[in-house]
């Protein structure tokens, strides 16, 4: 009967002690922040990662993700130092800090900590913004702006229980209205470069055309000099060679100049002649010898 009832007092009594010990033991990971409290109350937020005990089993813990998260603003328009508009794009590396801070700021809500650090983000963008010209924005190293955000926003964020790990600016853009005419102002700037280089390439062109018709009047000039120069030689050497047959035998050849103008003269069957038979033209026609 004793054996009975120790069994029966035991067993629940140990079950109890093992739900109780169960209940002291949490465990936190490497990604995470914990902290426990004590009927709502923080008690403790500098936990470590693996296991720890809370005692009395009246504390709850609360873990946060402390890995590092992403905020991606929204496309938002600055004024740069020349009273232009800008929209920019870029997006904010963060994580947990301070896991108690971060509490007590922002009731560890990832949310309200966006909404806060989108504004201060927002705010200091503006600043350096103002401070800048388009042309420093869009042509300058970025490195330069980036650092100037992180060490102005990293105080202020930190404030918040926030450790700022990085500010990246994706693009800078014109707005609509504003790249339209600048678009124009290019286009109209890239015609008047073109008109000005058709100018020059066609005034090159007259220039080239002028000098080879000059060359070409040169050539032909050269040509017909030499041609004539050429004919001229013929011409007397022909004659030399005439002059030396006639006199070797002037009936022969007087013979065959009477044929050669035989030969023209008969050439066109519609001309018609009108001789006497005796005349000299017919001296070979009416010599029997």
């Amino acid at each position: 009967m004793n054996i009975r009832t120790n069994t029966t007092v035991l067993v629940p009594a140990g079950i109890g002690l093992l739900a109780m010990a169960y209940m002291s033991v949490f465990y936190v990971n490497q990604h995470e922040k914990a902290i426990m409290f004590r009927l709502g109350e923080m008690v403790t937020s500098d936990y470590k990662p693996g296991i720890h005990f809370k005692t009395p089993i009246i504390n709850n813990v609360s873990t946060f993700d402390a890995r590092v998260l992403t905020l991606d603003t929204k496309s938002e328009r600055f004024l740069t130092s020349e009273k232009k508009n800008v929209i920019v794009d870029s997006f904010v590396k963060w994580r947990i800090g301070d896991v108690g801070l971060f509490y007590t700021t922002v009731g560890g809500d990832e949310y309200q900590a966006n909404l806060r650090l989108e504004q201060i983000t927002k705010d200091a963008m503006r600043g350096e913004f103002g401070l800048r010209t388009i042309k420093q924005l869009i042509s300058e190293d970025r490195t330069e702006l980036r650092q100037t955000l992180l060490t102005k926003l990293a105080p202020v964020a930190a404030k918040f229980g926030i450790e700022l790990i990085d500010i990246r600016i994706k693009r800078i853009d014109l707005p609509q209205e504003v790249s339209n005419s600048v678009y124009q102002r290019m286009r109209a700037e890239r015609e008047r470069v073109a008109r000005e280089f058709r100018s020059q390439g066609a005034e090159s062109a007259e220039q080239i055309s002028a000098e080879a018709d000059k060359q070409k009047q040169v050539i032909l000039a050269n040509a017909q000099r030499d041609a004539e120069n050429v004919r001229g030689r013929g011409d007397a050497q022909s004659a030399e060679i005439y002059a030396k047959s006639y006199g070797k035998n002037p009936e022969f050849y007087a013979f065959y100049r009477s044929l050669q103008a035989y030969q023209t003269a008969f050439e066109k069957t519609q001309d018609t002649l009108v001789l006497k038979p005796d005349s000299e033209f017919f001296k070979y026609f009416n010599n029997e010898k």
